[in-house]
């Protein structure tokens, strides 16, 4: 197993995701809080296997190995997309809709599949993000966050940015697609954002050494 990253911590945390898109998006979320993510694989962690049917436990048994290999908290999410029309579908198996090892755009494809026959009134959704964090791997009561982003279905894809179901889930707010929006919009409203900004409220952000003596002098 890699070494840990030198000048470990309190404030470097270990992000349990190896997609490139989640974890753009995740530095710039935490950025604020002045914490340094490091991905998993940085530890020798290629990820675990999300046997879960809820959300939230697959989030936590992708944090819990992250700490386990890294010795350091540890944040991980679990997110997907729920279509009214499928049922709540594809959910927690949004990542491997169309198959185990599926591409973004197998998914959507597998998707559009589906819903070639639904009218405009039935195309409702909603993103859906669960975010945890656990102090160590043996954490008995994880942080955790919610956050969901109601919008419709496209007939087709549109838009460059982003990654997974971006480019056929319109924002109504917006009157665009996850995937024609910049990070830094997406970041204000998605619901990854919301679920992050609702665990950051538990954590007290961390005080500087300059702020730390200045209390401790008064």
């Amino acid at each position: 197993m890699p070494a840990p990253p030198p000048m470990a911590s309190p404030h470097h945390v270990v992000f349990a995701s190896s997609n490139p898109g989640k974890i753009r998006e995740v530095s710039r979320l935490v950025l604020r809080r002045g914490w340094k993510v490091i991905v998993q694989s940085e530890f020798g962690v290629e990820g675990v296997e999300e046997s879960a049917s809820t959300f939230v436990e697959n989030a936590i048994l992708k944090a819990r190995a992250a700490a386990a290999a890294s010795g350091l908290p540890a944040i991980a999410d679990d997110s997907g997309l729920m279509v009214d029309a499928l049922g709540g579908a594809p959910g927690v198996r949004s990542a491997r809709f169309a198959g185990e090892g599926a591409s973004d755009e197998e998914n959507v494809r597998a998707l559009l599949s589906l819903m070639e026959d639904t009218g405009d009134e039935g195309r409702e959704a909603r993103f859906v993000c669960v975010v945890v964090y656990l102090r160590d791997a043996g954490d008995p009561t994880p942080l955790i966050g919610y956050g969901a982003w109601r919008g419709r279905i496209l007939r087709a894809p549109r838009g460059r940015e982003g990654f997974g179901y971006d480019p056929v889930f319109l924002s109504i707010e917006h009157g665009v697609s996850a995937a024609e929006m910049s990070l830094g919009a997406k970041n204000a409203c998605s619901h990854r954002a919301k679920a992050f900004e609702a665990l950051l409220a538990q954590i007290p952000a961390p005080r500087s050494r300059a702020n730390a003596e200045e209390q401790g002098g008064a």
